[in-house]
């Protein structure tokens, strides 16, 4: 791909001295060829469960774990990723993550034994947890600030389109293949990736220059920092990824482990502010646009992951859609987002980033809205339809968002940075995930409870439809006496399917008014300037 015919990298981007100058363009695909691989892992895995319980002889809840154990320790990578390019080097770090990450998808799809499998996840979370800040930092420094937009964008397509399509290609690839087929594709695009890496990914010259201020002044590693920052975000992961299946906090293992997590999360900033070379760099949030980003992008994981859990488990479970059919129902969604994505790319150096953000969120929200309207007899045509506008609503808010973020952020800090909006983004949707379930739940259950004691039986709309199901079903050849309970029972089965439907509304309603309410925040944000240089780099 090297050519002397293309465009120059910009300053941020200079390879060694004797190396050919790379269009960035070409840059921007390779790394966000990586961070899709390892964004899709996320989601790839999960409706090949129940065939990978059978294969290796486990049962339903311990094949969990391969979810879990992944989460965990990108969890725990994902934040230090800043620290690691700082220290070592962006370009070894990255290319150690991709390596690794490709390695360990071979051996999981190797794996004899569901332990293995699961030690095999934890090698792949680890790996996985560096790429996509490494990858966005990679951006922000290659392109300059005028031209991030569309750098974001491409980056943007896959971290949002690859959880999207993820349950579909696991399921499609499951079905046709096998299980171990989800791991083993990334082997040739990991090593794809791997080489086109190692010829075009360089560090930057100010951050070769800041490692070689490091090496000679010396520095001591923030080992309790690490200590804190595992132990909590770690146990925190587990808690948001077992917390339904263990009921919350009536179980004495999650209530622990949250105790745990929770002490260290509070300790961790207070020990982190006090490091010369933090494992995670807190200050950064002292910039108003950073920490505002942070709480956006948090939402905005939140709203993403949760809407991605129940649209499909709606159509599922109350429609009666295959797992190909949701998946289908979904697709198109994720082709608006690849039209979008360029155009806002473009829209961001033209106009006030907090417009666009303004218009995602209502947009975004407006389209969760028309989810909490839709009933039973909703069509394939209408949801699709209103997923591809909540598309296009979130394809305002990826870019825009970022672009804000990286307002004000010293090169130098460009990694750290990267480390904590990813960070955010994929809290928000372990957050998004755990909680929407719960929450969906707990209401099915209250609306279940009500309706039950307003349906009587005994005069009414409720009598008269019990009657006429128990004729249907004496007129079908039951006796009385079957014909009786088969009514009850279909009655009963009418009321859960009408209490579920009310949970699924309820739940969309909630993500809509999340980002309603996040709508003030776009007034504090501070506009990006269009053709600002960049910052001064700061140590």
């Amino acid at each position: 791909m090297r050519s002397d015919a293309l465009p120059a990298a910009g300053p941020a981007t200079l390879p060694p001295q004797g190396a050919r100058a790379v269009n960035p363009w070409v840059i921007a695909l390779v790394v966000a060829l990586t961070t899709f691989m390892e964004v899709l892992d996320i989601s790839i895995a999960n409706v090949a469960l129940r065939h990978i319980a059978g294969d290796l002889s486990a049962g339903q809840d311990e094949s969990t774990w391969v979810l879990t154990s992944y989460l965990v320790t990108n969890a725990i990578v994902l934040p230090i990723s800043g620290w690691f390019a700082y220290v070592v080097g962006r370009r070894r770090f990255y290319l150690w993550c991709v390596l690794i990450f490709t390695g360990s998808s071979l051996l999981c799809g190797l794996a004899p034994t569901l332990p293995l499998l699961i030690f095999f996840r934890t090698l792949q979370g680890a790996g996985g947890g560096g790429l996509q800040p490494i990858s966005q930092a990679i951006l922000a420094d290659t392109f300059p600030p005028a031209k991030r937009g569309m750098a974001f964008a491409v980056y943007g397509i896959t971290t949002v389109l690859a959880p999207a399509i993820g349950p579909t290609l696991g399921g499609w690839i499951t079905d046709n293949f096998s299980w171990r087929w989800i791991f083993f594709i990334n082997v040739p695009v990991g090593l794809i990736a791997f080489w086109l890496s190692n010829r075009l990914v360089w560090d930057p010259p100010h951050l070769r220059e800041a490692q070689r201020a490091l090496r000679e002044r010396g520095f001591k590693v923030d080992y309790f920092g690490f200590f804190l920052l595992a132990l909590g975000f770690g146990l925190l992961q587990l808690v948001l990824d077992k917390g339904q299946q263990e009921d919350w906090f009536e179980s004495a293992f999650i209530l622990r482990a949250a105790w745990l997590g929770g002490v260290a999360l509070l300790i961790l900033p207070f020990w982190e502010l006090r490091q010369r070379d933090p494992m995670v760099d807190l200050r950064l949030l002292q910039n108003r646009n950073f920490a505002i980003a942070n709480v956006l992008m948090f939402s905005l994981g939140f709203v993403l992951f949760g809407s991605t859990l129940l649209l499909p488990l709606f159509l599922q479970t109350l429609l009666g859609y295959s797992a190909t059919q949701a998946g289908m129902a979904i697709s198109p969604g994720g082709v608006a987002i690849l039209f979008a994505m360029p155009v806002v790319g473009m829209l961001v150096s033209r106009v006030d980033v907090r417009k666009l953000i303004a218009f995602g969120l209502l947009v975004s929200g407006g389209a969760l809205v028309l989810f909490s309207m839709i009933s039973l007899d909703v069509d394939y045509w209408t949801v699709a339809l209103i997923r591809v506008i909540q598309a296009l609503g979130l394809g305002f808010l990826f870019i825009p968002i970022n672009t804000a973020a990286f307002t004000g952020i010293p090169m130098i800090k460009s990694s750290s940075a990267s480390a904590l909006i990813n960070l955010s983004r994929n809290l928000g949707g372990s957050f998004g995930i755990a909680l929407a379930a719960s929450y969906l739940v707990e209401q099915q259950q209250r609306h279940q409870a009500y309706l039950v004691a307003h349906v009587d039986t005994s005069s009414g709309l409720g009598a008269a439809e019990l009657a006429g199901l128990t004729a249907h079903f004496v007129a079908s050849g039951h006796s009385a006496l079957q014909a009786g309970q088969l009514a009850m029972g279909t009655l009963y089965g009418m009321v859960q399917q009408q209490a579920s439907m009310l949970a699924f509304v309820d739940a969309f309603r909630l993500l809509a008014l999340m980002f309603f309410l996040l709508l003030p925040a776009c007034l504090f944000l501070r506009r990006p300037a269009r053709d600002q240089a960049p910052p001064p780099d700061a140590h």
